[in-house]
């Protein structure tokens, strides 16, 4: 980045300022993850001049014969890592994505059957404020009171008294396995529409770590960060016979000209998700999170659900006399990122919390392994007490200092001239 050192010293230094910070904190964010260095590249690349409004063969602009390529491959891609039947990969984000699904079918003031935020649903899944909300008629299902997990019996029941045109599955909160195949059977009693937002644990259905919703969902969507470690975006899979109505929906019913040199990083990505080490990684994702959830409870956290079967987990402060808003902040000083997060059943407000949401995705693409969750779960367990001294903050953050120095990030970048 030396001609933008030399054109806007002040940018520079921002930047420089947030790759040191990402190489120094342990990110537990369960969103967050580190694109290598190719995708960050591409993102970079030339095609970011380049206006293309339409469709592969269907451009409203000339000049499009490499851009056509650059589409078609990443959508060539994706369709081998995923196995869907049509697959657009020009939202610019997943809740872009996900509006485009409802604005397909449905029409405003349909009913659609989505899980609750506090039980672990996204803000598109029809929060009141959200467009989701707003537009359509959203009825809620949660997760058991005793499991903290799904009640597919519960779900069943509800759709059948609601009769929904759409139903809703995925989630960003929800650490257990989704299954797929129910929702499905279910959809399929009332006449519903199955619509999948995998954003979470898209990277872990590629490499098999997480059952697919392909087969099952006529719509599935999902980022392309997160788990999958491409650029921030979204994607759209549906079957083949909502391939028109999902095109004309994103373009031009929603966006413009396509964001061609994110699609090219997205293409990266895809290649990447072939790997044997990408699927490696994501299976060491889930260990991880595992083992960092076993050493909580062995400190006498209490884990949403008793556990997780993904790449995240939810951990109760209420024992602690803590809220999530307290420990993201607390947590913050000595280095570790997380983010406060509501429970299932949660008294608290969702800018309060009395939970914290945990990650594994960004601490496993750096390599870290069993032995280091439990030094982060004993990191936790020291400074989310009440009173935590400032020398116990110090003393944490010199143990996270020792850990990310075993596994840097972006090695070639930091070695530039600041």
């Amino acid at each position: 980045m030396q001609n933008l050192k030399k054109q806007d010293p002040i940018l520079f230094k921002l930047i420089r300022k947030e790759l040191e910070r990402e190489n120094a904190n342990l990110e537990l964010i369960a969103s967050e993850n580190f694109a290598p260095s190719s995708v960050l590249e591409a993102q970079g690349s030339c095609l970011t001049n380049k206006y293309a409004e339409g469709y592969p063969g269907r451009r409203w602009y000339g000049g499009c014969e490499y851009i056509d390529e650059v589409e078609n491959l990443a959508i060539q891609r994706a369709k081998k890592i995923f196995g869907a039947e049509h697959i657009n990969v020009q939202p610019h984000s997943g809740s872009t994505a996900n509006m485009a699904v409802y604005l397909s079918v449905l029409e405003f003031g349909d009913t659609v059957l989505a899980l609750d935020l506090a039980c672990g649903g996204h803000l598109t899944h029809g929060h009141v404020h959200n467009f989701s909300g707003r537009f359509y008629n959203i009825v809620t299902y949660g997760v058991d009171r005793r499991t903290e997990m799904l009640d597919y019996d519960a779900i069943e029941e509800i759709a059948k008294c609601c009769r929904p045109k759409m139903i809703v599955a995925g989630a960003c909160a929800y650490p257990r396995i989704i299954d797929f195949k129910k929702f499905r059977q279910i959809a399929d009693k009332v006449g519903a529409y199955l619509f999948v937002d995998m954003a979470h644990i898209c990277g872990l259905v590629i490499a098999g770590a997480h059952p697919t919703p392909v087969p099952y969902a006529e719509f599935v969507t999902t980022t392309t960060h997160k788990t999958l470690r491409g650029p921030r975006s979204g994607i759209i899979l549906c079957k083949k016979e909502f391939s028109d109505k999902i095109d004309k929906t994103v373009f031009p019913g929603i966006q413009g000209g396509p964001l061609m040199h994110i699609i090219a990083a997205k293409a990266v990505a895809f290649k990447l998700a072939m790997s044997q080490k990408f699927k490696a990684d994501q299976f060491q994702t889930v260990k991880n999170a595992l083992a960092l959830a076993a050493s909580l409870a062995s400190y006498g956290f209490r884990i949403v659900s008793g556990g997780t079967d993904t790449h995240l987990l939810l951990v109760d402060l209420t024992n602690r006399r803590l809220t999530g808003r307290d420990a993201s902040e607390i947590l913050d000083k000595a280095k570790i990122t997380v983010n406060k997060n509501l429970i299932p059943f949660d008294r608290l407000s969702p800018s309060v919390t009395s939970g914290i949401r945990l990650g594994t995705p960004a601490v496993t693409s750096r390599g870290m392994k069993e032995r280091e969750m439990k030094k982060i779960a004993q990191a936790l367990d020291i400074l989310l007490r009440l009173g935590v001294s400032n020398n116990e903050i110090i003393s944490v953050r010199d143990l996270v200092s020792a850990v990310t120095k075993q596994f840097p990030l972006y090695p070639e970048l930091l070695k530039c001239k600041k």
